[in-house]
């Protein structure tokens, strides 16, 4: 980000503004100096991951640019705040999306392929539903498999990169994983049949 003291005194409203007519990054670069701080500890707490939430930053901030020229913003510390977490919120469904797919696709397709052709109303929130079972399910797995599971489906690690950071064998790795998911599937197939 480029940064240039002479526009510090601005306020946030100024800056957004002087942005929107000049399209110059330096203003920008002036809100990323005073609010950065603030979205790497929010990131932090959504992501839990240093290098994440730093990557996580960045991108917040690159958006920013085209979003500013975009909305009109009264309060930038608050529209800020939810813009990141919303963000990092996108972040974490991803991955959870992936994991799931993954979990669908190879342990049970069929399954899989008949609720993604239904036509549901409420696809969004059926989706919402099924993240937060999987969150819970993770949870519900012992901590071996647990970690594992987390690493290489949420951190993207590889069964090496576990393996070092967990101190567990390669093979310990592979067979977490794969108890995992099987445990995964038994627990989701459990509790998508319980009424909610």
């Amino acid at each position: 980000m480029i940064y240039n003291e002479k526009y510090n005194h601005f306020s946030d409203n100024e800056l957004i503004t002087e942005y929107k007519n000049t399209k110059n990054n330096v203003f920008v670069g002036i809100l990323y100096k005073r609010y950065s701080h603030l979205v790497l500890g929010l990131s932090l707490k959504y992501l839990k991951d240093e290098d994440e939430a730093k990557d996580a930053v960045m991108q917040i901030f690159e958006k920013l640019l085209a979003d500013l020229l975009k909305f009109n913003i009264e309060y930038f510390k608050s529209w800020l705040y939810t813009f990141s977490k919303n963000h990092c919120l996108m972040i974490i469904r991803t991955k959870q999306s992936k994991l799931k797919k993954e979990i669908d696709l190879q342990i049970h397709a069929d399954s899989f392929m008949e609720t993604e052709t239904n036509s549901h109303p409420n696809r969004a929130e059926e989706k919402e539903v099924q993240y937060s079972l999987l969150e819970q399910a993770i949870e519900e797995l012992n901590e071996d498999q647990r970690k594992c599971i987390k690493l290489f489906y949420l951190k993207e690690r590889s069964y090496n990169e576990i393996a070092d950071e967990t101190g567990y064998s390669l093979n310990e790795v592979k067979s977490f994983i794969q108890n995992g998911k099987r445990n995964l599937k038994i627990k989701l197939e459990k509790n998508s049949e319980q009424p909610r």
